[in-house]
């Protein structure tokens, strides 16, 4: 099993910057593909950024291309979300995933991913 808590959400204003972390346990993700989603009030969970188990692929949603970026250190058991240029509408709960494949390229659905955080709350203020 594998259990992952996320951090770093808050309240930030638009064009601020947050970084994600989510830290993983019970089991090494060193060979995981892992995804980061979000789901804001009343819509369904989406896609947000995912990387391999090198790190050497990374795909993201067009919304969030050239502001966020996913990183993963093997060594610390954790993966990245840097977010910069935040816009109200990247609003929403955020949330780790891990997908126990190894893999050239990540997968976006939320159905390919086994395993998941809690959540972390990320506002941004108009």
């Amino acid at each position: 099993q594998v259990q992952l808590v996320e951090s770093g959400g808050g309240l930030v204003q638009a064009g601020g910057s947050l970084r994600l972390s989510c830290a993983a346990s019970g089991r090494t993700v060193n060979q995981y593909t892992m995804g980061w989603f979000r789901q804001a009030p009343g819509k369904e969970r989406e896609f947000v950024a995912a990387i391999t188990w090198s790190g050497a692929s990374t795909t993201y949603a067009d919304s969030v291309k050239g502001r966020f970026t996913i990183s993963r250190d093997n060594a610390r058991n954790t993966v990245y979300l840097e977010m910069n240029s935040l816009k109200p509408e990247d609003t929403a709960v955020y949330y780790c995933a891990a997908r126990g494949v190894l893999e050239a390229i990540p997968r976006t659905t939320p159905a390919n991913y086994a395993y998941w955080g809690q959540g972390t709350q990320v506002t941004v203020s108009s």
